[in-house]
């Protein structure tokens, strides 16, 4: 396998930036990819091929954040008209939709899909519940600015979020008060909290720093050839990818920061980097208004890939297909 090239999976269909993306975790019918979109409409996606399931149609602006729960059942958008969505994943239909007072940048369910928390530019940090959708929201109150990411943690018994005003800020969610607090030298780009919950990943500037998520204690932080807008770590610990203003996708091992390899695709700036629930693949979301699916481990045979060495011309073939099953209308 030496020597082989990265050839991504093109998804095509949007029509501005890709600023966020997310995955459920594996289903009996495979894993889920959604992305939010400056367009206005999130997409939702086969996870291990990219193919363009469905387009949930509503928002009156651009949106920011993009939330699936485990199962792929339910999806979760906040957007620049102010609101908060909860989708039914399956028909595509609108469940419940939460008025904001300002833009909505941030959605995640808790792991039971009971509750939606949502990040926004007034600054705070909601949790709605689900079973009740017309009860007051638990409100969390500390952010200075806008706020960028918020998920929930720790056996859904907290919050972590961060913001404009280069804090990440912990919440406990019984007192509704900020128990720990991190301040960056620059705002913190993006935020992922690792599947077991014990790492929590940030970036600002051209710095990838991981985190004890238990006492918020640096593990190890890496400077990157570029201005970071986003990294993942893999489900396993082993390496991490990340991408930002330069349009490459870099490599990275988790324990040495040394580069393992890095891809350019995109004709714009990445915007955001994660892996799939079974990390064979990263997905990325870029300027360019596409997203890309990348291999983990370049020629090995999964989904739409084969070994570029071995059968380029399908390789080619597949990607093309999908190309063209991406630009077609959504109805």
């Amino acid at each position: 396998m030496a020597n082989l090239r990265q050839i991504p999976l093109t998804c095509s269909g949007h029509t501005r930036p890709v600023v966020h993306l997310a995955f459920s975790d594996v289903t009996e019918s495979g894993y889920y990819l959604i992305s939010a979109c400056k367009d206005g409409k999130p997409m939702l996606r086969q996870g291990d091929t990219g193919d363009w399931i469905g387009t949930f149609e509503g928002h009156k602006g651009a949106v920011w954040g993009v939330a699936l729960n485990r199962d792929a059942t339910r999806a979760a958008t906040g957007a620049a008209d102010f609101n908060a969505k909860v989708w039914d994943a399956i028909n595509g239909e609108e469940v419940y939709s939460f008025q904001h007072n300002h833009i909505v940048k941030s959605v995640n369910f808790s792991s039971d899909s009971n509750y939606l928390c949502t990040g926004s530019n007034e600054k705070l940090v909601r949790i709605y519940d689900l079973n009740q959708p017309e009860a007051a929201p638990q409100v969390f109150k500390g952010h200075t600015s806008g706020i960028r990411h918020v998920t929930f943690f720790k056996d859904n018994t907290a919050l972590v979020s961060c913001a404009d005003d280069k804090t990440l800020r912990v919440w406990d969610r019984n007192s509704s008060q900020e128990v720990r607090r991190l301040d960056f030298p620059a705002i913190p780009n993006s935020m992922e909290v690792s599947k077991d919950g014990s790492i929590i990943t940030t970036t600002h500037s051209n710095i990838v720093t991981f985190w004890d998520s238990k006492e918020l204690i640096k593990i190890r932080d890496f400077t990157v050839p570029t201005q970071a807008n986003s990294a993942s770590l893999h489900p396993d610990c082993s390496i991490f990818v990340c991408g930002g203003e330069d349009l490459k996708m870099y490599k990275f091992d988790y324990l040495t920061g040394t580069e393992i390899e890095s891809f350019k695709g995109h004709f714009g700036p990445v915007h955001c980097v994660r892996f799939s629930p079974d990390g064979e693949l990263y997905a990325s979301g870029s300027e360019d208004g596409t997203l890309r699916l990348w291999q983990t481990t370049v020629g090995k045979t999964y989904g739409l890939w084969r070994c570029v060495e071995q059968a380029p011309a399908i390789q080619e073939n597949a990607t093309t297909l999908l190309n063209n099953k991406q630009e077609v209308p959504a109805n």
